[in-house]
Formats: C-alpha cells, structure tokens, sequence
C-alpha cells in the first residue's frame, strides 16, 4: 500500500471530505482549514502533509500565495470571454489567460443586465450548478469584441473575411451588395451577424474598412482592433485637457533649484520621472546619501469624476508600438504640461529618500512640488558619459549631478543585493522604422547600468508611496507577484533533473535559490534554456486592493507610483498620498475608495490587453520583416517543446516560429513533457528544449504574424538513461496517442504561425514592474 493510499489518521477528513469542503468553500488556507474541522497539533502536521499528496495527485491546486482550491475550479470572481454559443442560443464563457483545458461555464440568464455577444469580454461570477459551472454576469468590460477583424478574399462566386487572428476559425462570408466596392488584400473590421445558422460559414457585414493588407503600418492597426485598444479621445475630453492652467507655487514646495534631470530612452515624447543624489551631510550618516526622485503630478489636471478621469480609467494605461503609441491622456497632457520638460516649470509629487552607506533606506518623505528639469539625458548618453564620453550636455553637469547619481546608485546596489530579487536576463528585441513606414532594422536592446540606475531608484520610490499609504492607514492599490504554484515547481524540478542540475520537490522556490540556479547555469550550455524555463515558472504580476508582496522584487510591500501619466494605477496611488499627508483637494475619494477591487481588476485586465497588442504587433512586424527572407536558413534555438511541434527562436532578430512535428523526419515523434523533448519512438533520438538548430524559413505571413521553419538539425542521440524504445511506446509524458510525422498518413497538421500555450509574455525592463 502507498503512503497516498493509506487511511487518514483519526480527527482528520478523508481525501474526498477535503476536496468537497474546497469546493464547497471555492478556496481556504490551511488555517482555516484546520479551523473548519478542529485539528490541532499533530493533526494538523497530517493536514499538511495530505495537502500534499492531493497537489502531487493532481486533485487540489494553488490559489493565491497561501490558499488552495480543487484542481479545475474556478475562482469565485473572475474577467472571462464569451467564447461559444450552443445550439440552444445558449452561451459560455471561460476565464481570459485560462489554460486550453480549463473549464468552460455556461453564462446564465439576466433580465436585468444587457446580454453580451460573442467575443465580449466580461466580469462574472462563478458557482457550481447541478449540471456544471455557471456564470453570473457583473458587467460588460468592454463591448463589440464580437467582431472579426479580416482580410477580403475574393472569388468569382463569394468575398470572404479571413481573420487575422491566427487562433480565430470565424472566416465570414460577406454579401454581395457589400463586397463591391472591396478588393481582394483589403483589411477590414466586421461583425458577426446574428442567427439561427450551424452550418457553413457565418455570414458577416462590413463596418470599417481600415486599409490594406501590406500596409506598412498595418501590424499596429491589425493589433489594436484585434485587442479591443481605445484610441484616440472624445471632443470633450480633449477640450478638457486643453483648458489647463500652468502650475504655480501656490501649496507647492519650490523644488526648482534641486537640479532635478530625466533619463529615459532616446525616442522618449513623455516624461514623467526625473532623479538626483547628493551626499548626506548628517554626520549620524556618514558615506550615506540623500535620493530625489520627482513624478509628474498628473491629479492635478486628471481630478477624480471628470471626463478624463474616466477615459484614463478605461484605457488603463498607454500601449506602444514601433511606429506609434495609444496613449492613456490626450498629447496636449501626455507630451506637454504633465511632461517633465528641460527648462520648464512643472508640477510634480517628489520624494526624498535617505540611504546609508550600504544601501538600506533609513527614512523618507513626500512633497508637493514645483520642479525644473536641468538636462534632458538618454540612457545611451548618460552612459556614455560615466564611461568616459561626454558630450555638451553631459560634460557641463558630470561632477554636481551625474558622478552623485552614480554613487548613490552603487550605495543603493548594496542593499539591492542583500535583498535578493530574482535576477532573470531576458533579452529584448527593438524595431527601428523606416521613414517609409518600413523596418529598417531588428536589434537587441542594450542592457546599460543606466537602465538598472533608474530602475532601481523608480523601485525604492514606489516602495515609499505603499510604506507611506500603509503607515496613515488609507487604502490603495499594490502590485502584487505570487510565488510561484507547486505545480509550477515541480515541473521546474523534472526538467532539471534531465540536465543534472538537482532541485528537490519540496524545496521553497526562493529568489535566493532562483538566482543560485541562474549564477550555476550562467556561463554553461544551458543558461539560456534554465533561464527561460525558470521565467515560465513565475506568476504574472497584477494590480490589488489586498497585499501579498512582490516575490520577484523580494518586497514585502510595492505599488505603482512612477508612472502616472501612462498607467492608471500610478495615478491612484498619487490620489492617495495627496489624501493621507493632506497635500490638496484632489486626493482619493471615498467613492474611489469603495471602487479599489474594481479598479485593480480593470487596470490588471487593461494591462494584459496592451501587452497581448504589443506582442502581437511585435510578431506582425518581424513577419513582415522576415518575408524576403523565406528560403534562407538562421540560427536559433528551442524554446518551446510541444506534441504538435517545436517551437524556435532566432538568435539575430528574436522572431519566434513553428517547427511541425510533421516535417520532422520518418518515424513517430512522442512528447516527453518531463524532459522537453520530442522523442523518435523507433530510434529515440531527441528534440529538447534548449538546444541551438539550423533551420530553414518556410513561410512568413505578415498578416498574422506567423512564422514556419523546416529543422535541418539532425536530432540528438537516445538519452541512454530512457528506456529503450520501441515502436508504438508514448512518452513519459503520456499526453496522447502518437504523433504521426509527414512520411506516415494521417499526421495532424498545426496551423500555421500558432502559438504555444503558457508560452513566454513580454518583459518589460525597469519602471514597468
């Protein structure tokens, strides 16, 4: 008999009575657990250990850092699409960023809210009915997303619209007395018409033609219709915005003498932080250091309840792309009063920051501003110039600013290392534009000491605004990182086992072990490979109301403050501090207050719509880019392993593409998810993840961003640890019948371009934590 097998000690809950009071419950902690059924001491030691097997059987999972919830349920609240409409009219939901195979619930009836469509984003609350999950909806989080966004295809008979979504199977056939003004390669946007049809292709109708299929700019477009981004701004909001005083001294601290620069990339239009450092002169802090960091004071001209309060709200943040960014306040805001310009006076909300001689920050305070920006520096040229390339900018202001800065940040550096975040090197990719509207060119971003300057005092300020907020007791919204779930680690642990690197299972993941693994690995065959799998590993940061820390910063307590004028967080957080420390009017409203979880929820959503455009449009672009190039061969490396393919990465341009497991070679290849591998059952010869192949472009499709490439690697040899393999034999990882390569009949052939599940998201450097 197994240890799971064996009967419970007396006093606890059998298997199934826990499962059933989680289900019951939706999630609980283990205290409250304990509590619910009155275990104590021993009992509760046999509680966790239970807690255990259930997680490693499969039949209860993470919910939150401390909670647990059967596996497959569903939260009590959650933003989901309507995803499906059956044959009785009725319709389905699932949660937004689910797994493929999360449950589905079905979205009940409500007279008094209007129904939502196909393809309407929505927030619901969950329960189990009799026959199933159900949904009850809150309300509509935004609307008309039950359109396809296409392009014409044209025939003798029919015009058809084929989405651009290469995830969308809704290809529409347009009516005639619409089509004929349309040509073949046209990008339009078209509704999904309603009715009783089940069969053939869904008929549609035209509402906007936005251009041409090679358009040049036709990728950001194709991404921001695809995703549901707001653009632009109602007559009345940019009204708003214009009729806008220039800020004055009155209840402001004149901080115009404090030679206050700006640091940010070198095609930067907005501003919105600036820093300095000065040695401490208190003698009880010797080697010490004074830290200035001033934002924009965006609540001074967005005030709660007016018109562009609201519109910043629904955006939620600003979305950039290569050739242009949707920005969360009108241009005239944005780009001019709420920017920190060099030589102009501006509001701002700064805070002083005291540090000691290693690093740990003793003390700060919050003021109300009126500040001048002294030089406006690129992170290029601000390194250059503490490199020893100065120019007449930066020479003039070297030994009283940048030298001070410099230092500081060195101090700040100590005290960043006893902290320990989590130190992932994620190498991002810039698109540089044509004048023509074309790419002139795909680089890697250079990771300077510049960026980690800012990034590091931009952290330590917005550590100061949730320390401030917590201590006057006024609420506000955190951002919050999990750790990472026991599945996730787990997972983590098989595939190290495949490369000899040890993690034992039940092993706290750690930043500090995290970082060990990655300074192990870092000048090996695997860093890359260990660096990407322990990224996948991490949870996706959100916007709270409730506090649970940020694992990857290591921080017991983080808001969002530095960015006010292009994320809506920043500027509650700003409403906040103005409320607690009495700094105005236009502080956070009790109405506000009442909204905080509906506000983080829509910010958290808004967020992932702007990160999913961007990628998008990021793919778009570099298929494009990459179309002359069909028929040549790259370089690159495995970064995803699936039982449909393989998915590459290449090293000069970051573009990710498709390797069907089709075009593999003449044998059976089986998905062995413990290794990362595909495995040839005949030879066993492997795919893993990780390693560097040759590949061949096969096809580039600008229009939804697809990329497919033909392995021209051999595979490696059989792993002589496996079994030995014979025909017919799955993978360990047991994921379903073989798969067929192209040489034997009846393969599956994936679709073009597709993406993997859980695959990497968008990194964002420094003030985007």
């Amino acid at each position: 008999m197994t240890k799971s097998s064996k009967r419970p000690p007396a006093g606890l809950p059998d298997k199934d009575t826990l499962v059933a009071f989680l289900r019951e419950a939706g999630s609980a902690e283990k205290t409250d657990i304990a509590r619910h059924f009155g275990l104590k001491g021993g009992d509760r030691r046999a509680l966790r250990e239970m807690i255990r097997e259930l997680e490693a059987e499969g039949r209860l999972g993470k919910r939150g850092r401390k909670g647990f919830s059967e596996a497959g349920a569903l939260p009590p609240v959650g933003v989901s699409d309507v995803i499906e409409r059956d044959g009785d009219g009725e319709l389905y939901v699932r949660l937004v960023e689910a797994s493929p195979d999360a449950p589905r619930a079905i979205l009940m009836p409500d007279k008094s809210k209007a129904a939502p469509g196909l393809g309407d984003r929505v927030l619901v609350k969950f329960q189990r009915g009799d026959e199933g999950w159900e949904a009850r909806l809150i309300k509509k989080l935004d609307v008309g997303t039950n359109r396809v966004l296409g392009v014409i295809r044209k025939s003798a008979r029919e015009t058809r619209v084929e989405p651009v979504d290469r995830r969308s199977k809704d290809v529409l056939l347009v009516p005639q007395a619409q089509s004929g003004d349309l040509r073949d390669g046209d990008l339009v946007l078209a509704a999904i018409e309603k009715g009783d049809q089940r069969y053939g292709p869904k008929r549609g109708k035209i509402l906007e033609h936005i251009g041409k299929e090679d358009d040049p700019r036709a990728a950001s477009l194709i991404a921001i219709h695809a995703h549901g981004v707001p653009t632009g701004f109602s007559e009345a909001v940019e009204r708003e915005a214009e009729d806008q005083a220039l800020p004055t001294l009155k209840g402001r601290e004149d901080l115009r003498e404090v030679p206050f620069i700006t640091i940010d990339p070198a095609d930067a239009r907005d501003h919105d932080d600036a820093v300095y450092a000065a040695r401490d002169e208190d003698p009880k802090n010797e080697g010490g250091w004074i830290v200035w960091v001033a934002i924009a004071d965006v609540a001074a001209y967005v005030r709660p309840g007016s018109q562009l309060d609201r519109e910043a709200r629904d955006k939620g943040n600003s979305t950039y792309f290569p050739d242009r960014v949707e920005p969360m306040l009108p241009e005239v805001l944005s780009n001019g009063l709420c920017s920190l310009k060099e030589g102009e006076n501006r509001a701002c909300l700064a805070v002083r920051m005291v540090f000691d001689k290693d690093g740990r920050k003793t003390g700060h305070r919050f003021v109300r501003g009126l500040m001048r920006s002294h030089a406006k520096l690129s992170y290029e040229q601000a390194q250059a110039a503490i490199d020893g390339q100065t120019d007449d900018t930066t020479g003039p202001i070297m030994e009283a600013i940048l030298y001070p800065l410099w230092n500081a940040y060195h101090a700040m550096l100590k005290g960043r290392l006893k902290r320990s975040p989590l130190q992932i090197e994620s190498a991002e990719r810039r698109i540089r534009m044509a004048p023509d509207g074309g790419i002139a060119s795909i680089e890697k971003r250079a990771s300077l000491e510049a960026h980690r300057l800012i990034e590091e005092m931009m952290i330590q300020a917005n550590v100061c605004a949730a320390e401030t907020l917590e201590q006057k007791k006024t609420p506000l919204i955190y951002r919050v990182h999990d750790a990472p779930s026991q599945e996730k680690i787990f997972n983590l642990a098989d595939f190290l086992s495949t490369i000899g690197k040890p993690w034992n299972k039940g092993e706290p993941g750690t930043t500090k072990r995290f970082n060990k693994l990655l300074d192990e690995t870092r000048d090996t065959e695997h860093a890359d490979v260990v660096n990407e799998v322990v990224l996948r590993s991490q949870m996706q940061a959100i916007y709270s109301p409730e506090n649970i820390g940020h694992f990857g910063l290591n921080l017991d307590r983080y808001a969002h403050f530095t960015s006010p004028i292009r994320r809506y967080s920043d500027l509650i957080v700003h409403r906040g501090l103005i409320r607690a420390l009495n700094l105005g009017k236009d502080g956070l409203t009790d109405r506000e207050i009442a909204e905080l979880p509906a506000i983080a929820e829509g910010v958290t959503m808004t967020e992932r719509r702007s990160m999913a455009a961007e990628r998008d449009a990021m793919d778009r672009y570099i298929a494009a880019y990459l179309e002359d190039h069909v028929g040549a061969t790259f370089a690159g490396r495995i970064t995803g392993v699936t039982r449909f393919g393989l998915f590459i990465r290449l090293e000069d341009t970051g573009a990710d593409g498709l390797v069907p497991v089709s075009t593999l070679g003449s044998e059976y290849f089986t998905h062995d998810d413990r290794a990362h591998a595909l495995v040839g059952e005949r030879t066993g010869k492997r795919f893993t993840l990780g390693r560097m192949v040759e590949v061949k472009l096969r096809e580039a499709t600008p229009v939804t961003g697809g990329l497919v490439f033909e392995m021209l690697s051999e595979p490696e040899p059989r792993d002589p640890n496996a079994p030995a393999p014979r025909y017919g034999i799955r993978g360990r990882g047991g994921d379903g019948p073989p798969i067929r390569s192209k040489n034997r009949p009846g393969g599956p052939k994936p679709r073009n371009g597709s993406k993997p599940s859980g695959g990497l998201k968008g990194v964002r450097k420094g003030k985007r934590k």
